[in-house]
């Protein structure tokens, strides 16, 4: 079996900060691709992050310059931080991890407001 189970979202001030965690379960990290995506009320679900197994990084031009992914193998859990946050970022966001299958958690929603 495998679990993917998202935390960190909540309600943020534009300019504000949230760290977003997914966690593993029957699943290794260190083996597999991993991305954040997001899907806004009434929009198509997009990509905002990948790390690749070697470490290397792709962020959405929306995104980039204000969030960072990374992984702790170690732990099995994949991080994104959010910084600079906009009205624009509220979505909720969801954790992937490839494999020949794709696997998805349930997702975290983060809202941006004043």
């Amino acid at each position: 079996q495998v679990q993917l189970v998202e935390s960190g979202g909540g309600l943020v001030q534009p300019g504000g900060s949230l760290r977003l965690s997914c966690a593993a379960s029957g699943i290794s990290f260190g083996f597999n691709a991993m991305g954040w995506y997001r899907q806004a009320p009434g929009k198509q679900r997009e990509l905002v992050a990948t790390i690749t197994t070697g470490g290397s990084t792709i962020y959405a031009d929306s995104v980039k310059g204000r969030f960072t992914i990374s992984r702790d193998n170690a732990k099995n859990t994949l991080y994104l931080q959010m910084n600079s946050l906009e009205v624009e970022d509220t979505a909720v966001y969801y954790c992937k991890v490839q494999t020949p299958y794709t696997y998805w958690g349930q997702g975290t929603q983060v809202t941006v407001s004043s």
